[in-house]
């Protein structure tokens, strides 16, 4: 097969620089998407990352409305096999109790990424309905971390994580319901940002009012891409709850200029849960990086009640859980989950689930509520508040204690299992901030390790100047350098 760039040109052109040789004349949309096909080929077999290519649109990328006048110009482009809908495509939700479900009707962001010149592709991977922190179910497909086959790419935006690490795709779908963005980039090395709320719609099946914590996004590995990915595809549809907001100037223009001396807090004691000594030594590191361009830095940490926030956040994601799948049953004409086609804790989150009532559900928007006012005040006085990503080290394949598939009698158990790994990301979805993971960091095993930054409800634009400012500073080296062991330039 002829290509049109060698790999190691390839990889080293992110999703911006492909649009340019593209409006150069210098490549067509169909001979990036025939070199995303054949990445794809070369490492999903290691991986197992894509769950299927669209060999239509790899032929024809202007078959499904691509426009290719957008800023991406017809860049490849993965949509994760949950959230927005594919008119025709099949959606399965990483669940055997989905196989062949196809979309009725393309779904608003699935329109914005469209006329944004991305050309979806394919689909990536996911646990099923974006649950669990690991797309691990043998019976449906075990997707591995690019960095160590061994290890997990963590969750829900699994393949999405592993595609874009390595260099299949330069970006792609991804979403954040407690850190499903941020933790997949931050063990694979990626840049994940989780907008605040009011950026990306979810019309029309539901709304930011209804999702209440879920948020769209996207995994790259340079700032400026993530940047225009918010640009372009952000908005909201006709008949949204809430305002959709804009920034003052496009983030592509303001990620050009450094941002002013910052006050930056370091915390890794959230409550109950702390990262180990390594990880702490790690964001340390990253401080001081911080405070070398200028910023002041020091140790701090929200007046806030994290055993509350923790409880109020698991009744969130029963409930919203169980609804989901409660929607699901009504739709395919079933009483109940069948045990055979969904997993153990998902049919546990739907028994439990059912029983939340009204008042649970006020109880727990009173915690947001007042978590939420906490995290305010503290951005009164600070800017961005730095955390690690995760406070223990990335899963091997096979720990079923953080799975759907896990044995676990107690669904609030398996819950407080996921806090104690994954505690520093939930909370910026409870209170609708944003937060960043940048690829700063590396395990003691040399896996990477992301280091988080969160600001303020719509301080995005801060979040992706600062980014900006570190890239510059590390010459666009995140991870060191680094390369995974899987990754299209390998053999």
């Amino acid at each position: 097969m002829n290509l049109v760039m060698s790999w190691d040109e390839w990889a080293t052109h992110d999703a911006v620089a492909l649009a340019g040789r593209v409006r150069n004349g210098d490549v067509t949309p169909a001979e990036l998407a025939a070199q995303a096909a054949a990445g794809i080929a070369k490492v999903n077999p290691a991986v197992n990352a894509v769950v299927e290519v669209f060999e239509d649109v790899v032929a024809d990328p202007l078959k499904d409305g691509m426009n290719p006048a957008g800023t991406f110009a017809g860049v490849p482009y993965l949509m994760k096999d949950i959230g927005p809908t594919l008119k025709g495509r099949l959606q399965e939700m990483g669940s055997l109790l989905m196989r062949g479900n196809r979309a009725t009707a393309d779904s608003h962001l699935a329109g914005r990424i469209r006329q944004a010149g991305l050309n979806i592709v394919g689909r990536s991977t996911t646990p099923e309905f974006g649950v669990c922190s690991s797309a691990e179910n043998p019976a449906v497909y075990v997707t591995r971390n690019p960095w160590d086959l061994a290890y997990t790419t963590n969750g829900s935006s699994a393949g999405t994580a592993a595609t874009v690490a390595t260099g299949a795709l330069p970006v792609s779908h991804a979403t954040d319901g407690g850190g499903s963005i941020r933790i997949p980039a931050g063990v694979n090395g990626n840049i994940g940002l989780k907008v605040s709320r009011g950026v990306f719609s979810i019309a029309p099946y539901a709304s930011d009012l209804t999702g209440l914590v879920s948020i769209q996004g996207c995994h790259s590995r340079t700032v400026r891409d993530t940047a225009a990915f918010v640009d372009s595809c952000r908005g909201g549809a006709p008949g949204e709850f809430m305002p959709y907001w804009m920034p003052a100037e496009p983030y592509s223009d303001l990620i050009k200029r450094d941002p002013g001396r910052l006050r930056i807090a370091l915390s890794h004691e959230w409550g109950d849960y702390r990262a180990i000594p390594h990880f702490v030594t790690e964001l340390e590191r990253v401080g001081r990086l911080l405070e070398g361009l200028g910023h002041h830095v020091e140790w701090a940490l929200p007046a806030i009640d994290f055993r509350a926030a923790f409880a109020a956040q698991t009744t969130c994601y029963i409930s919203n859980f169980a609804q989901t799948i409660a929607n699901l049953l009504i739709q395919l004409g079933l009483e109940r989950p069948p045990a055979n086609l969904v997993e153990p804790i998902n049919i546990k989150i739907w028994e439990a689930g059912l029983h939340t009532t009204y008042s649970d559900r006020a109880r727990m928007q009173a915690v947001f509520n007042t978590t939420s006012r906490g995290f305010g005040a503290f951005f009164e006085d600070w800017d961005i508040i730095l955390t690690p990503i995760t406070a223990k080290p990335t899963p091997k394949l096979g720990t079923t204690e953080y799975l759907t598939t896990s044995d676990n009698p107690s669904v609030l158990d398996w819950f407080g299992n996921l806090w104690e790994n994954f505690a520093y990301t939930p909370l910026a979805n409870l209170c609708g901030i944003p937060g960043i993971s940048l690829p700063l960091a590396a395990h003691e095993n040399g896996l990477p390790l992301g280091i988080q930054a969160q600001a303020r409800q719509a301080n995005d634009g801060l979040l992706l100047q600062l980014a900006a400012q570190v890239e510059r500073a590390i010459g666009g080296k995140w991870n060191g350098g680094r390369r995974p062991g899987v990754h299209v330039t390998h053999g």
